[in-house]
Formats: C-alpha cells, sequence, structure tokens
C-alpha cells in the first residue's frame, strides 16, 4: 500500500497542470534547497570555531540559544509548511484503511524539507563535538535529542494550523522574553541551556524528547483521523456573513465600494489578517539596522533601506498581491460595469493610508535621533510616490489565486515569482539606496534623503500617467488573469 501510495504521488507530480510550466521555477527551487543545504552545513562545522573566537564557550552558548532556534523554527513552518489535507482528499472514496491513509500522509511530513534541513548543521555540529574531545556517545546523543525536538515542532505546527491564537500567544510570549533578555532584565536561556545540556551530560534523558514526540504523533493520528471527512473536518469552514456598511466611506464616491470590500477582506479572512499581523512585525524590522546590533548593516545606504521597510510594510505584503486577494471573485467582477482605474486607485489609497499610519505609529524611532525618523519619512514618501506604483504594475503578471482562508505563504508564494515580476521588484528596493548613496558620498547625507523624497515626489507627480500605463497592462493581462483565477491550486 505504501508503494502504491508513492506512485500515485509520483505521477501526480510529474501530470500537474502546471508542471511544464512551472519547470524553470522547480529547478531553481532545487538550487535554492543546495544553496540552503551547503549553508547549513558550513554553520554546523563553523559555528563552533566562529562562537569560540569571539571568546565564548561554544558548546553551552549553543545550548542557551536553542530554545529560540525551536520557536523560531515554529515560527517559519507556521507561515510555510504546508498542512497534508488536500493529500489526503483523493484517497477518502477509495476502499482504503483509514489509519494507512494517516500513518502515510503524518510519516511523508516527516520528510518534509523543514525537517531535514536541520540535520546539514547538527551532524555537522555533533562531529565537530567529537573531534574537539568531547564523548562521542554523550555527543550523539544530544544531537539525536534536538533532532527530536525538531520533528516535535513537525507536529506542532500541524495541531496548531487552525489555531492562530495559540501560536500567536506564543510568539508574543517569546518575544517579550526576547526583549527582556536583549535589556538584561530577564534572561530564560540561563535556565533553558541547563535542560539542553542534559541530553549531553545524562544521554538517557533522550527519551524525554522520544516520549513527547510518540505523544504528539499519537494525538495527531487521532485528530486526523477523527476529521477525515469530506464533509466535515476536512471540509472549507463557512462563517456566518455579517453586514457593514461603512457609510463614512460613501463620500469617496466610486472608490468607495471597493475599500470597503478591502476593509471587510483585511477584518474577515485568516490570510488577509496574517497579512496585517506581519505589517505591524515590519515596524520593528528597523531595530536590527538603527541600533547597530549587526555589524554588517551598519553602512549608510542601510538606513534608507530600513525605512522602506519599516513605513511600507502593509504595502509591500498587500500590494504585491492585487488583483490575487480579489481572485475568488475576479471573474464575476470583470463582467460588472466598473473600470479598472477605480478598483487600482481603491488599492493604491488604501496602501498609502497604511504607509501614512505605519510611518506615524513608527515614530518611536525618535528616540534613536531626528536623523532615523527621517530616514523612514522619507521611506514612505519613496513608497507613496514609487513603490506604491511597483507593486501595482507587478501585480498584473502575478496570476496566484489566493486561499483566504489560509495563512500558508502568507510571505510570498512560489507561483507569484517570474521573470517580469523579479525585474519589476527590484527598483523597489534597489532604487532608493542608489538614489541615496548618490547624495551621501557626493553631497552629505542630507542630500542622499533629499534626492529619495524628490524621487517620490516625482513618482506621485506623474501619477496619471503611471497609471495609464498600469491601467493598459491589467487590460492586456485580463483574460489570461480570469483563466489563471479558475484553475485549481
Amino acid at each position: 500500500m505504501i508503494k502504491q501510495f508513492i506512485t500515485l504521488e509520483w505521477k501526480a507530480f510529474f501530470r500537474s497542470s502546471s508542471f511544464s510550466s512551472n519547470l524553470a521555477l522547480k529547478i531553481l527551487m532545487i538550487f535554492g534547497a543546495i544553496y540552503f543545504i551547503g549553508t547549513f552545513i558550513l554553520l554546523g562545522i563553523g559555528s563552533y570555531f566562529l562562537i569560540e573566537k569571539a571568546g565564548l564557550e561554544p558548546f553551552p552558548t549553543i545550548n542557551q540559544f536553542i530554545i529560540y532556534y525551536l520557536v523560531f523554527d515554529l515560527f517559519i513552518r507556521f507561515f510555510f509548511q504546508k498542512m497534508p489535507s488536500l493529500t489526503i482528499r483523493p484517497f477518502l472514496n477509495q476502499n482504503i484503511k483509514k489509519n494507512k491513509i494517516v500513518h502515510y500522509t503524518l510519516n511523508k511530513t516527516i520528510l518534509s524539507f523543514f525537517n531535514f534541513i536541520h540535520w546539514f548543521f547538527f551532524i555537522p555540529f555533533t562531529i565537530v563535538l567529537i573531534k574537539e574531545g568531547f564523548s562521542p556517545l554523550n555527543s550523539l546523543f544530544w544531537g539525536l535529542s534536538i533532532l527530536l525536538l525538531i520533528y516535535c515542532n513537525n507536529f506542532i505546527a500541524i495541531l496548531i494550523d487552525k489555531k492562530d491564537i495559540v501560536f500567536y500567544i506564543v510568539a508574543a510570549i517569546f518575544g517579550v522574553l526576547g526583549i527582556l533578555q536583549y535589556y538584561a532584565v530577564f534572561d530564560i536561556t540561563q535556565y533553558t541551556n541547563l535542560f539542553f545540556e542534559n541530553f549531553y551530560n545524562y544521554p538517557y534523558t533522550i527519551l524525554i524528547p522520544l516520549f513527547i514526540l510518540s505523544t504528539l504523533y499519537y494525538f495527531t493520528f487521532k485528530f486526523f483521523k477523527s476529521n477525515l471527512y469530506l464533509d466535515a473536518g476536512l471540509s472549507v469552514k463557512q462563517d456566518d456573513a455579517t453586514t457593514e456598511n461603512f457609510t463614512w466611506l460613501d463620500q469617496l464616491g466610486s472608490l468607495a465600494t471597493f475599500l470597503k470590500n478591502d476593509i471587510r477582506l483585511l477584518k474577515r479572512n485568516k490570510r488577509a489578517k496574517s497579512t496585517l499581523l506581519m505589517s505591524v512585525m515590519f515596524l520593528f524590522y528597523g531595530l536590527l539596522f538603527f541600533t547597530k546590533s549587526i555589524e554588517a548593516y551598519d553602512a549608510p545606504v542601510w538606513k534608507i533601506f530600513a525605512g522602506i521597510f519599516v513605513s511600507g510594510g502593509f504595502l509591500l505584503n498587500f500590494g504585491q498581491f492585487v488583483p490575487s486577494w480579489d481572485s475568488s471573485y475576479y471573474p464575476l467582477m470583470m463582467t460588472q460595469n466598473i473600470t479598472y482605474r477605480d478598483y487600482l486607485s481603491s488599492k493604491w489609497w488604501l496602501m498609502v493610508i497604511a504607509t501614512v499610519i505605519s510611518t506615524l505609529l513608527a515614530s518611536f524611532y525618535l528616540y534613536f535621533g531626528w536623523e532615523v525618523y527621517l530616514a523612514i519619512v522619507v521611506g514612505a514618501i519613496f513608497n507613496i510616490g514609487v513603490s506604491s506604483h511597483l507593486v501595482l504594475l507587478g501585480g498584473a503578471y502575478i496570476k496566484t489565486p489566493i486561499d483566504l482562508t489560509s495563512n500558508k505563504n502568507a510571505f510570498g508564494d512560489k507561483k507569484s515569482f517570474n521573470i517580469k515580476t523579479l525585474l519589476i521588484s527590484l527598483p523597489k528596493l534597489a532604487l532608493p539606496m542608489v538614489v541615496y548613496a548618490i547624495g551621501h558620498y557626493t553631497l552629505g547625507w542630507q542630500y542622499g534623503y533629499l534626492f529619495v523624497a524628490i524621487t517620490g515626489v516625482l513618482g506621485f507627480a506623474f501619477k496619471n500617467k503611471v497609471f495609464e500605463l498600469i491601467e493598459s497592462i491589467y487590460k492586456k493581462e485580463k483574460y489570461a488573469t480570469i483563466e489563471a483565477y479558475k484553475q485549481k491550486k
């Protein structure tokens, strides 16, 4: 039976309607996987010596921060790791026992890239420990214990997939703990490092993560089996409809209809809420640059880079998926008596309003000096005048329907990337840095900010001309977009 499952999935992979069209992308993904594997191997080999060079004890230091490593791994899984429910559906009307379906599906997740990528860090690191004089047996049990905890994350991610509140509470707790540790108020790693070191000191403690993993597998198995029905657990949940008029937007005329729809979308849907959450997280992105906590980001041009991200978190996350947010009813919308200009203008105004709000919320950066906050303001001007147009232009070539009930691929979908969108995306980040560098290294940092602001103002001044171009491209891509949205993901 397992062999038949594997054969069917292999055929489904190669017979997919999108296989040939995305072949180049799949090749790039393979190269990307090789890159990450190589990076993890180098880190696994070099981390010990880099930490030692920094004047710290390598093994205790690694154990000290593994807790954050595991939390970050869970965070990545929550947003990117796809759940196996869709692969289960085709087998439910066959004469196959539920136990076999669930066991196969759960065991398949064990081979996920999100799991085995960690092998390439901890196995080399364990080998380095042995070479540096640590006990081979104890080192082996330590490495296996950490990998078992990684696999625990795999099943935790499955169990909390539909429970956003659990994830956000855990993320908030560890976010607060990280801040407290950064400011030397409370250091949780002083307690957790003892737990992880015990895997080395007392090899039999490997039974703890093994027991946790077995328990999680059991509960995950029971959860999937109890929901293994097309008309129950695996069906799409239908929420009760509620009516919100937002009459205060009526004064905006024809734009009001679209703005109301977008506000409802952001309030009601899981994927859109995740985008709002990430936009808030982007507000704190500048701390990496403005606090000089990372030496590599100390160059002047990184300030304007940070300003773009801090002020444009919503613009970059929401704007890149216009019009995919409306994919579920886009074909119907195209049959109505509406203009692309009104549709695009409503999206533009929503991004502008969000950019202004983000800039105001980021005023706490004044703590680091007015020059730092000025970088955010200038970045906001560039986002409004240039980046807003570029994300709308890129949206014309992104024909990936969005499942609003799921937050998977919330940072972006691999199908959304092609040569055209890549070329359109580059100026959003590279252009302001180049313009700033020209001003900074010739006349001074003040002129660098001035040149970036002028670029944004010019983009705003030519808004109508740019919108004519964008509108013509959307019209040209109209039927290809409609056809793409009719295809199943």
